[in-house]
């Protein structure tokens, strides 16, 4: 092992999240309200939107909202919807600046995303439908996707814009 001055030391990343909460969170059973006939056959929906903002030195929130939607497979009646914003603050160093933006909208919303699956589970089971247990979600694909519709909107706007003379 031999150390070469020249050689720049990477600095170690460190975050850790300082509080959760559920900022927002509305279930609406449209089943008990109307009533259906018969065991409805379930289908779902999952969105997923995520937003970050710095809160202070080295402290971002970061949320992600999920909008699940339930109807029945036959007619595409509602049984329920759950729209949540769960959020996180995290304190971050050493990520270099280049790197904060995806390191925030990957990274922190996967380490929050277990306590989240919970929030939508315990929900959905207390109001009296079967546990849903969300998937994975891949939150670099969420992002890469976002990116590339962000490259698409400018192109559009770039389009309509008159050229000045």
């Amino acid at each position: 092992m031999s150390d070469n001055p020249q050689q720049p030391q990477q600095a170690q990343i460190k975050n850790r999240i300082v509080a959760q909460y559920i900022r927002d969170m509305s279930f609406e059973n449209i089943l008990a309200q109307k009533g259906l006939k018969g065991d409805p056959q379930p289908e779902m929906s999952v969105k997923v939107a995520l937003d970050a903002r710095k809160r202070g030195e080295n402290q971002y929130e970061v949320s992600t909202k999920l909008t699940v939607n339930s109807s029945t497979k036959e007619n595409k009646e509602p049984l329920f919807i759950l729209e949540v914003d769960y959020a996180g603050v995290f304190h971050i160093e050493g990520v270099p600046e280049d790197q904060l933006h995806p390191y925030l909208m990957i990274e922190c919303p996967r380490l929050t995303f277990p306590f989240l699956r919970r929030v939508v589970s315990d929900v959905t089971r207390d109001g009296g439908f079967p546990p849903v247990n969300l998937d994975l979600i891949d939150f670099v694909t969420i992002y890469r996707q976002e990116l590339a519709r962000r490259v698409e909107a400018q192109k559009a706007e770039g389009a309509e814009a008159p050229v000045a003379n």
